[in-house]
């Protein structure tokens, strides 16, 4: 089996492995069977495209959406690797060229769709293709109950048993009770070995905002990142278009995404995003899992997600690169109703309605919380965090808080006086003691709470209403069309025996402009300007998006590092060999106002490595021993590539020496011992 550190260097172009990667890659080149759950972003692609490469016989990945497959194909390739997928939206010759690979035994990863495990050829080919190994992308979509379910995930179980061969699935979003269908339909019950890896994406700063005027938020926040990549996520199609019309009209480039689009029309999207520099999609739920760009910068929410889990997926679009990225979340009663309507009106039976419930109310809880949210987040997913993160709007600006007790109890005596059979406005009109004809009409002005709230406001009382449905007080009731009634979670406050602390409605701060965290510092944004107007000539001139060129990450580093030689940009995280082939020279010369001396090709197979500077040593030793120590001798030269075969296997000996392709007895007399002093000193 090949190195698999040796390869993270030479094909990924990283000196080591994030957090948690490098005992998923070993279990994996192990053949073990593996459930590995990690942040979207913490590099879960790497942990089966390395053992790929390591591990005999062909990887088969399968992935839920065609876009997905198509970018890590594309950025495979773009490294060097022998990658191919087999889609609908293949063209004749990517199809021709991935069976050609297959015939002469060079393909390493072949990725499919999980409806093409129904088709009866399938299962023929990947025979005749030597499977090895099974990867399962998105391995979540397995949950019946779950958002993303895919009825066909259900056939990856029998595949592993026709083929008999290690199964490595991988997600980023399971609970408990996921992890356990995931285990039970892909491993047969079996527990596999389980990497549960923490779920914290620290360069993604958390926010979240009463709505105030939804669509100047999304405006003003989006103004404030022009020319940043973003997605906006809205619960409803209408709103996608009129949001992306929004943007557009204030200068933005955007369009709309979602489920009532022709399919070309929505291929023609992703395709757009894929390649445009600071474009924002307004979608649906629908531009999901098949978004792979590493490079959006936010991810915007005009409406309350479905659950925690979806909200945690969704903004996990956001900095792929593990360069800085941003998010806003906006909510309001309108949203929780909606939500807890869609839970009560489905036809998941009463247990899973309950756990869908929870889960929206572990949402609600993060959006009212009242210290840092990251903590509160990870807390859901069992991970723990020892201090606060210092990037989320609560560590940035605490919250201003207060005993809240009094006023919720006032609602909750206007909710049971009023038998827990009308909607917050009117209760509101109760608590001020507003004179209307609905009032009049059904006797509430005779009530004992009519009135008694009138040291607040209309709008001081909807961020009462809205924290006590985030604190699952109150819920609307479907069978009452939408009434609020009081949960027993209510009945101790109601009762005097506990108290609720409500944070004081942040409409005001919400309002104001939202500053924008720079990627880098004022004196290496204009650099970082330039190297991204060369990364985008590029992947222009390649038709291809520019993330395949280089990541914004990568782009950073060189910004901060000001690499001078092929060395310095071999050592930056994403250039691995192929790509510094491509791209080095190009970029070293934005950096440095020059291009970097011409590298012979076997000395920058080394650059950025140890074994780099002991060929400099090496070369220049055979350069003044050439006609011997006195320079009188005949003349002899070592190949270029022996070269480089002894900076890197170091050989102790000068029998071994000799024995190198290249080299023999009268050369490893001449150079030996010089060669074997620089090989002890490195």
């Amino acid at each position: 089996m090949a190195d698999a550190h040796a390869l993270l260097a030479t094909v990924f172009g990283f000196s080591e492995f994030r957090a948690g990667q490098e005992e998923i890659v070993e279990a994996v080149v192990a053949g073990q069977p593996v459930l590995a759950i990690m942040p979207t972003g913490g590099g879960k692609s790497l942990c089966y495209q390395l053992p790929a490469l390591c591990r005999d016989g062909l990887t088969v990945v399968i992935s839920p959406l065609i876009a997905l497959m198509r970018d890590q194909v594309r950025g495979l390739q773009a490294a060097g690797v022998a990658a191919g997928a087999l889609t609908s939206g293949n063209t004749a010759d990517e199809t021709d060229a991935v069976h050609a690979a297959i015939d002469d035994g060079t393909l390493k990863l072949l990725y499919i769709a999980p409806e093409r495990l129904a088709a009866g050829g399938t299962e023929r080919l990947l025979r005749r293709a030597g499977v090895g190994l099974i990867a399962v992308d998105e391995a979540h979509c397995v949950s019946q109950w779950g958002h993303d379910f895919r009825p066909d995930y259900l056939r990856i179980g029998a595949l592993r048993r026709a083929f008999d061969v290690p199964l490595a699935a991988f997600t980023a979003t399971a609970d408990a009770e996921t992890r356990d269908e995931i285990v039970a339909r892909l491993f047969d019950g079996v527990p596999p070995t389980t990497f549960l890896h923490g779920f914290d994406r620290p360069n993604i700063h958390l926010a979240f905002a009463p709505k105030d005027q939804p669509r100047r938020q999304i405006l003003a926040f989006a103004d404030a990142r022009k020319g940043q990549s973003g997605i906006v996520y809205c619960a409803t199609r209408a709103k996608t278009e009129s949001l992306a019309a929004a943007l557009s009209e204030a200068g933005h480039t955007a369009c709309a995404y979602h489920g009532g689009m022709e399919a070309e029309a929505r291929r023609h999207v992703e395709a757009r995003f894929a390649v445009e520099d600071g474009l924002i999609v307004c979608a649906t739920v629908a531009f999901g899992m098949g978004v792979d760009k590493p490079d959006i910068r936010w991810v915007a929410h005009a409406d309350l997600p479905k659950s925690i889990e979806s909200y945690y997926q969704e903004i996990g679009r956001a900095g792929r690169d593990g360069a800085p990225a941003e998010t806003l979340t906006l909510y309001g009663a309108d949203d929780i109703r909606l939500r807890r309507a869609q839970i009560d009106e489905g036809a998941a039976p009463d247990d899973r309605k309950a756990a869908d419930h929870g889960r929206l109310n572990t949402l609600l809880g993060l959006a009212e919380a009242l210290g840092c949210r990251r903590r509160q987040l990870l807390a859901y997913f069992g991970d723990t965090l020892g201090e606060d993160c210092g990037n989320c709007d609560l560590c940035d600006r605490p919250a201003d808080t207060f005993d809240g007790t009094e006023p919720v109890r006032k609602a909750l005596s206007a909710v049971l006086r009023t038998e827990e059979w009308f909607g917050q406005g009117h209760l509101i009109d109760i608590l001020v003691g507003a004179d209307t004809a609905k009032i009049r009409a059904r006797g509430h002005d005779r009530l004992p709470t009519y009135g008694c709230g009138r040291d607040m406001d209309k709008r001081q009382w909807q961020g009462v209403f809205r924290q006590m449905m985030g604190h699952d007080l109150l819920r609307p009731d479907p069978a009452r069309h939408g009434a609020l009634r009081m949960t027993e979670r209510a009945r101790p406050v109601l009762r005097g025996e506990e108290t609720v602390r409500l944070r004081r409605d942040a409409v005001r701060a919400a309002a104001a402009r939202p500053v924008a965290r720079a990627l880098v510092s004022d004196e290496d944004a204009p650099l970082l300007s330039a190297l991204k107007a060369k990364r985008r000539a590029l992947a222009e001139a390649q038709g291809v998006p520019a993330y395949i060129v280089f990541t914004d990450r990568t782009l950073i580093e060189m910004a901060e590092t000001r690499p001078r030689t092929l060395d310095d940009m071999a050592r930056i995280g994403g250039v691995g060999a192929t790509k510094l082939d491509r791209y080095g020279a190009a970029f070293l010369e934005v950096v440095n106002g020059a291009a970097p001396a011409p590298m012979h090709p076997a000395r920058r197979a080394l650059a950025g490595r140890a074994a780099g500077e002991v060929y400099d040593r090496l070369h220049d030793a055979q350069r003044d021993l050439a006609h011997g120590p006195d320079g009188t001798g005949k003349f002899l030269g070592v190949p270029t590539a022996t070269l480089r075969q002894i900076a890197e296997r170091q050989p102790g000996s000068l029998e071994a020496l000799a024995a190198l392709p290249g080299m023999g007895p009268d050369k490893a007399a001449r150079f030996g011992p010089a060669f074997l002093e620089i090989l002890a000193e490195a």
